[in-house]
């Protein structure tokens, strides 16, 4: 089954203007923007046929183009990265089984990842969309709830039901546990990795639904698939070691450049 991978990126972010020119410096002192070190990680991929960078922003263009990216420019009118991968399957005529949206603020999203979300949509042929969940350690935990005490959007969580089929994401910690946990612990909250499988007949029906309410209260694009009747497959990955982490927010930056310190990542 061919595979394209687009990484939506926009300039515009309201929390974040210009997160996709953000530098980031690796353990060994090398420094290149958040946009590359995404295409570098969804360029690790085994069995993707395609890595595109879809924009809509001559800046990002420019600088994609430059570190060698294939760029797909796309409409100031996409509400989200869902969107903008539907509009850029158009603009490439199709011809793909699966879609991959990497967002383009999670670089230290693991190859594994993103092949064992693909490997889950394809054993479930039911399925229109997959996104992957990891099990939060004890300090994964412990930083979605500082965040949320301190007043910062932070990581999503996921809550799914026996058939892995997706019972809630939320910007909230979700489950409630009133356990505390060792660094190292197993916990009950998933965190969502912002990376999405489709299949093309569920990405083109996307754009044409309403956003519902809780898309609008959470600013979560994958909740208008279960606002709609579609479900959502969570497909669960393995750390094996990684630290993982998203670029929300400007904190975040020092955050994850410890992290590359700490796992050695250039």
């Amino acid at each position: 089954m061919s595979v394209l991978i687009a990484i939506p990126a926009r300039y515009a972010s309201s929390r974040y203007p210009g997160k996709p020119l953000v530098p980031l410096t690796g353990a060994k002192g090398a420094t290149m923007t958040l946009i590359e070190r995404s295409w570098r990680a969804a360029m690790s991929v085994s069995g993707a046929d395609r890595v595109v960078v879809a924009t809509d922003d001559d800046r990002i263009r420019q600088v994609s183009e430059g570190f060698g990216a294939e760029v797909v420019m796309t409409s100031e009118s996409c509400r989200n990265g869902t969107e903008r991968c539907a509009e850029t399957l158009a603009k490439l005529n199709g011809g793909y089984e699966i879609v991959v949206n990497l967002q383009g603020d999670a670089p230290l999203t693991p190859h594994w990842f993103i092949e064992d979300l693909i490997s889950g949509l394809r054993a479930a042929p039911q399925a229109g969309v997959a996104t992957p969940v990891l099990r939060c350690d004890g300090d994964a935990l412990n930083g979605l709830l500082n965040d949320r005490k301190h007043g910062r959007v932070g990581g999503t969580t996921a809550v799914f039901g026996n058939d892995k089929s997706a019972l809630y994401f939320s910007k909230e910690v979700i489950p409630f546990t009133s356990e505390t946990y060792d660094s190292s612990d197993d916990t009950p909250v998933f965190h969502h990795v912002g990376v999405y499988a489709y299949r093309p007949d569920a990405l083109a029906a996307y754009p044409n639904w309403h956003i519902g309410p809780l898309e609008t209260l959470e600013g979560l694009e994958q909740l208008r698939f279960m606002e709609n009747g579609r479900k959502v497959l969570c497909v669960e990955v393995e750390a094996k070691g990684r630290q993982f982490w998203e670029l929300n927010n400007p904190q975040d930056v020092a955050k994850i450049e410890e992290m590359m310190a700490a796992m050695g990542l250039e």
